[in-house]
Protein backbone atom coordinates (compact mmCIF):
# COMPACT_ATOMS: atom_id res chain seq x y z
CA UNK A 1 0.00 0.00 0.00
CA UNK A 2 2.73 2.48 0.97
CA UNK A 3 4.72 1.64 -2.16
CA UNK A 4 1.68 2.19 -4.41
CA UNK A 5 0.84 5.52 -2.79
CA UNK A 6 4.46 6.69 -2.98
CA UNK A 7 4.73 5.68 -6.65
CA UNK A 8 1.51 7.50 -7.57
CA UNK A 9 2.48 10.58 -5.54
CA UNK A 10 5.93 10.76 -7.12
CA UNK A 11 4.51 10.64 -10.64
CA UNK A 12 1.92 13.28 -9.74
CA UNK A 13 4.41 15.74 -8.21
CA UNK A 14 6.85 15.30 -11.06
CA UNK A 15 4.17 15.35 -13.76
CA UNK A 16 5.93 12.35 -15.24
CA UNK A 17 5.06 10.94 -18.63
CA UNK A 18 6.52 7.49 -19.28
CA UNK A 19 7.57 6.12 -22.67
CA UNK A 20 8.80 2.60 -23.42
CA UNK A 21 10.99 1.41 -26.30
CA UNK A 22 11.20 -2.09 -24.80
CA UNK A 23 8.63 -4.51 -23.39
CA UNK A 24 7.45 -2.95 -20.10
CA UNK A 25 6.06 -6.28 -18.89
CA UNK A 26 9.05 -8.52 -19.60
CA UNK A 27 9.99 -10.44 -16.46
CA UNK A 28 13.62 -11.06 -17.40
CA UNK A 29 16.20 -9.65 -14.99
CA UNK A 30 17.46 -6.24 -16.02
CA UNK A 31 19.87 -3.51 -15.08
CA UNK A 32 18.03 -0.21 -15.57
CA UNK A 33 20.62 2.56 -15.81
CA UNK A 34 19.89 6.27 -16.02
CA UNK A 35 21.33 9.76 -15.98
CA UNK A 36 21.75 11.20 -12.49
CA UNK A 37 20.81 14.76 -11.51
CA UNK A 38 18.57 14.46 -8.43
CA UNK A 39 17.79 12.35 -5.37
CA UNK A 40 14.44 11.73 -7.09
CA UNK A 41 16.05 9.82 -9.97
CA UNK A 42 15.77 6.28 -8.70
CA UNK A 43 12.35 7.01 -7.20
CA UNK A 44 11.08 8.07 -10.63
CA UNK A 45 12.47 5.04 -12.47
CA UNK A 46 11.09 2.74 -9.76
CA UNK A 47 7.67 4.41 -9.77
CA UNK A 48 7.45 4.30 -13.59
CA UNK A 49 7.75 0.51 -13.63
CA UNK A 50 4.58 -1.61 -13.76
CA UNK A 51 3.69 -2.80 -10.22
CA UNK A 52 4.77 -6.39 -10.92
CA UNK A 53 8.24 -5.30 -12.01
CA UNK A 54 8.47 -2.65 -9.29
CA UNK A 55 8.36 -5.37 -6.64
CA UNK A 56 11.52 -6.98 -8.03
CA UNK A 57 13.46 -3.81 -8.97
CA UNK A 58 16.02 -2.73 -6.36
CA UNK A 59 17.61 0.73 -6.56
CA UNK A 60 21.32 0.98 -5.76
CA UNK A 61 22.00 3.93 -3.47
CA UNK A 62 24.69 5.36 -1.21
CA UNK A 63 24.50 4.19 2.39
CA UNK A 64 25.87 7.56 3.55
CA UNK A 65 22.65 9.30 2.40
CA UNK A 66 19.91 6.70 2.75
CA UNK A 67 21.00 5.36 6.15
CA UNK A 68 20.71 8.82 7.74
CA UNK A 69 17.49 9.32 9.67
CA UNK A 70 14.68 6.92 10.53
CA UNK A 71 12.48 7.90 7.56
CA UNK A 72 15.21 7.40 4.95
CA UNK A 73 16.18 4.06 6.47
CA UNK A 74 12.55 2.94 6.45
CA UNK A 75 12.00 3.95 2.83
CA UNK A 76 15.27 2.40 1.67
CA UNK A 77 14.79 -0.87 3.54
CA UNK A 78 11.04 -1.48 3.69
CA UNK A 79 9.64 0.30 0.63
CA UNK A 80 12.37 0.40 -2.05
CA UNK A 81 14.33 -2.65 -0.81
CA UNK A 82 17.39 -0.71 -1.93
CA UNK A 83 20.88 -2.13 -2.21
CA UNK A 84 22.85 0.27 -0.03
CA UNK A 85 26.54 0.51 -0.88
CA UNK A 86 29.50 2.10 0.85
CA UNK A 87 31.29 4.75 -1.18
CA UNK A 88 34.96 5.47 -0.54
CA UNK A 89 36.65 8.82 -1.11
CA UNK A 90 37.60 9.20 -4.78
CA UNK A 91 41.25 8.73 -5.68
CA UNK A 92 42.19 6.61 -2.69
CA UNK A 93 43.07 2.91 -2.42
CA UNK A 94 40.08 2.53 -0.14
CA UNK A 95 37.81 3.93 -2.86
CA UNK A 96 38.98 1.29 -5.36
CA UNK A 97 38.42 -1.49 -2.83
CA UNK A 98 34.99 -0.07 -1.96
CA UNK A 99 34.05 0.09 -5.65
CA UNK A 100 35.03 -3.55 -6.22
CA UNK A 101 33.10 -4.64 -3.13
CA UNK A 102 30.06 -2.63 -4.20
CA UNK A 103 29.97 -4.24 -7.67
CA UNK A 104 30.27 -7.70 -6.17
CA UNK A 105 27.50 -6.85 -3.69
CA UNK A 106 25.18 -5.67 -6.49
CA UNK A 107 25.76 -8.80 -8.57
CA UNK A 108 25.23 -11.02 -5.53
CA UNK A 109 22.04 -9.31 -4.37
CA UNK A 110 20.43 -9.66 -7.80
CA UNK A 111 20.29 -13.40 -7.24
CA UNK A 112 18.01 -15.07 -9.78
CA UNK A 113 15.03 -12.77 -9.16
CA UNK A 114 15.88 -9.08 -8.84
CA UNK A 115 16.64 -6.28 -11.28
CA UNK A 116 18.71 -3.22 -10.34
CA UNK A 117 18.42 0.53 -10.90
CA UNK A 118 21.85 2.17 -11.19
CA UNK A 119 23.46 5.45 -12.26
CA UNK A 120 26.77 4.91 -14.09
CA UNK A 121 27.94 8.54 -13.80
CA UNK A 122 28.48 7.85 -10.11
CA UNK A 123 27.52 11.36 -9.02
CA UNK A 124 24.79 13.89 -9.71
CA UNK A 125 25.15 16.56 -12.39
CA UNK A 126 23.02 19.47 -11.20
CA UNK A 127 23.05 21.21 -14.61
CA UNK A 128 21.29 18.30 -16.28
CA UNK A 129 24.25 17.32 -18.48
CA UNK A 130 25.14 13.63 -18.75
CA UNK A 131 28.71 13.02 -17.62
CA UNK A 132 31.07 10.21 -18.63
CA UNK A 133 30.24 6.75 -17.35
CA UNK A 134 32.44 5.18 -14.72
CA UNK A 135 33.50 1.58 -15.11
CA UNK A 136 31.08 0.09 -12.57
CA UNK A 137 28.38 -0.71 -15.12
CA UNK A 138 30.93 -2.56 -17.25
CA UNK A 139 32.17 -4.68 -14.34
CA UNK A 140 28.63 -5.40 -13.16
CA UNK A 141 27.68 -6.52 -16.67
CA UNK A 142 30.73 -8.79 -16.78
CA UNK A 143 29.66 -10.43 -13.52
CA UNK A 144 26.06 -10.80 -14.74
CA UNK A 145 26.23 -11.32 -18.54
CA UNK A 146 22.83 -13.07 -18.38
CA UNK A 147 21.04 -9.82 -17.48
CA UNK A 148 19.60 -7.30 -19.98
CA UNK A 149 20.61 -3.65 -19.81
CA UNK A 150 17.98 -0.95 -20.32
CA UNK A 151 18.92 2.75 -20.61
CA UNK A 152 16.49 5.20 -18.96
CA UNK A 153 16.61 8.89 -19.77
CA UNK A 154 15.24 11.23 -17.09
CA UNK A 155 14.27 14.73 -18.13
CA UNK A 156 13.86 17.77 -15.84
CA UNK A 157 14.39 16.12 -12.45
CA UNK A 158 17.34 18.41 -11.71
CA UNK A 159 14.86 21.31 -11.78
CA UNK A 160 12.16 19.54 -9.76
CA UNK A 161 14.51 18.77 -6.87
CA UNK A 162 17.69 20.84 -7.29
CA UNK A 163 20.81 19.84 -5.39
CA UNK A 164 20.66 21.11 -1.81
CA UNK A 165 16.87 21.36 -1.73
CA UNK A 166 14.63 19.08 0.32
CA UNK A 167 11.20 19.89 -1.16
CA UNK A 168 10.33 19.19 -4.81
CA UNK A 169 8.92 21.86 -7.11
CA UNK A 170 5.98 20.43 -9.13
CA UNK A 171 6.94 20.43 -12.81
CA UNK A 172 6.58 18.27 -15.91
CA UNK A 173 9.14 15.52 -16.49
CA UNK A 174 9.72 12.50 -18.70
CA UNK A 175 10.96 8.96 -18.06
CA UNK A 176 12.03 7.21 -21.27
CA UNK A 177 12.99 3.52 -21.28
CA UNK A 178 15.18 2.57 -24.22
CA UNK A 179 15.61 -0.73 -26.06
CA UNK A 180 17.15 -3.55 -24.02
CA UNK A 181 20.54 -4.89 -25.04
CA UNK A 182 22.88 -7.65 -23.93
CA UNK A 183 25.96 -6.98 -21.84
CA UNK A 184 29.01 -9.08 -21.12
CA UNK A 185 31.40 -7.25 -23.47
CA UNK A 186 35.16 -7.66 -22.94
CA UNK A 187 35.98 -4.18 -24.30
CA UNK A 188 35.42 -1.71 -21.49
CA UNK A 189 35.77 1.49 -23.50
CA UNK A 190 33.51 0.28 -26.31
CA UNK A 191 30.92 -1.02 -23.84
CA UNK A 192 30.75 2.23 -21.86
CA UNK A 193 30.55 4.31 -25.04
CA UNK A 194 27.75 2.14 -26.40
CA UNK A 195 25.85 2.29 -23.10
CA UNK A 196 26.14 6.09 -22.91
CA UNK A 197 25.20 6.53 -26.59
CA UNK A 198 22.11 4.34 -26.05
CA UNK A 199 21.06 6.63 -23.20
CA UNK A 200 21.73 9.88 -25.06
CA UNK A 201 19.74 8.73 -28.09
CA UNK A 202 16.62 8.75 -25.90
CA UNK A 203 16.90 12.47 -25.19
CA UNK A 204 15.02 13.52 -28.30
CA UNK A 205 12.83 10.46 -28.68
Amino acid sequence: MIASVLAAGSRLICGASVRWHCDPFATTQRIYYGNHSSHLDFVMIWSALPPRLRRSARPVAGRDYWARGAMRRYLAGRVFHAVLIDRGQAGTDHAEASARAAIEQMAREMGDEYSLIVFPEGTRNSNGAVGPFKSGLFHLSRLRPDVELVPVYLENLNRILPKGESLPVPMMSRVIFGPAFAGGSDDKAAFLQHARDALMQLKDS
